[in-house]
């Protein structure tokens, strides 16, 4: 429960609860896309996000799922707007079907003709796998640098004009969270693998989704320079929820203190320390949505773009997450790979 956290300068701390670090702000009017919604943290956020007042569409790859889940915040919340639209980030195909169907709806979540509460303020680019055994995705980009970035990547861009003109129109700004991890700063050594983003022989399922949350922080730091730059009131972060046990431990053939080792970094451990893991490292989904929705919500954060977040305070990235060229880099190869794929299909 990590009682021995200490508040930031945001008056949160790694222990606070997303319902905390959004007690008494009204979203009400403002409409929310959330991706991986149907399980974990995903779920928490749409449902706080729901009870804040917020329209939230529930971005998801297993639809039967996010129903139940849908369900049970409407029970909950009885005014709860909400919605689910299939997503499957590793298919670019679906990406695009996606933003296609959000753009031409009058008003996917409250289905009302015409719309008086279509602003669309908020894209959290929450899903993703991690460490799982070497694949390809529909498109032949290594899973989880096609789930975690190369969909998100697409999203983003595809629903950036949207997004823009709401903007502008509403005179509120919109936000964009994309959802990393502390395991950014264990890529592979030269970060990004370019030339060799495919290359089973050299792959390595802890690495290479660190390599996919890297990618999540300089997609955002370069769409937040783009977005100032071209006077754009939207804003970019990025953020850490801290390690939570959820659906993204199924690829991990045990839940141990090794396998926290390899994902989160190298330390040693002893068994002793393995209790106080459940006590002080480990945080709970309320805990673990809590830096997404200040992100997204929180007035403290307007005007703030390009940063990172843990524990709802802005935090310090790695090296390489904060290196410009490396961004430009990614940015532009993206873009190629998308469109190379997109000529394939």
């Amino acid at each position: 429960m990590w009682r021995l956290s200490s508040k930031g300068a945001s008056g949160f701390s790694s222990s606070s609860t997303a319902e905390e670090v959004t007690q008494g702000i009204d979203g009400s009017g403002l409409t929310a896309i959330v991706t991986g919604a149907s399980s974990g943290i995903g779920t928490e956020t749409v449902r706080v996000l729901a009870l804040r007042g917020v329209h939230v569409v529930m971005a998801v790859r297993n639809m039967a799922a996010c129903r139940e889940v849908k369900k049970a915040i409407v029970k909950e919340i009885p005014n709860a707007k909400v919605q689910a639209m299939e997503l499957d980030l590793s298919s670019l195909a679906s990406v695009r079907k996606f933003a296609s169907e959000f753009k031409s709806s009058e008003c996917i979540v409250c289905n009302m003709e015409p719309c008086t509460e279509r602003n669309y303020a908020f894209l959290s680019n929450n899903a993703g796998i991690m460490a799982t055994p070497f694949m390809l995705s529909k498109d032949n980009i290594e899973l989880q640098f096609a789930t975690n970035h190369i969909g998100h990547f697409l999203l983003t861009n595809l629903l950036l004009e949207t997004m823009g003109k709401t903007a502008r129109e509403s005179s509120k700004e919109g936000r964009i969270v994309n959802v990393s991890s502390r395991r950014h700063q264990f890529s592979y050594p030269e970060g990004i693998r370019f030339d060799r983003i495919n290359d089973q022989s050299g792959y390595n399922r802890f690495s290479a989704y660190g390599q996919s949350k890297l990618a999540n922080v300089l997609h955002t730091n370069e769409l937040a320079r783009r977005l100032k730059e071209d006077g754009v009131d939207i804003t970019a972060n990025s953020v850490h929820p801290g390690a939570i046990t959820t659906n993204l431990f199924r690829n991990i053939s045990f839940f141990s203190v090794a396998g926290l080792c390899q994902l989160y970094g190298p330390f040693r451990f002893d068994a002793g320390l393995v209790g106080l893991l459940g006590k002080y490292v480990i945080k709970n989904v309320e805990q673990g949505a809590a830096t997404t929705c200040y992100v997204a919500l929180h007035p403290h954060v307007k005007g703030l773009t390009g940063s990172y977040f843990a524990d709802s305070n802005v935090a310090q990235a790695s090296s390489q997450a904060v290196n410009t060229e490396l961004a430009q880099k990614l940015w532009d190869f993206s873009s190629d790979l998308i469109y190379r794929c997109s000529q394939n299909s």
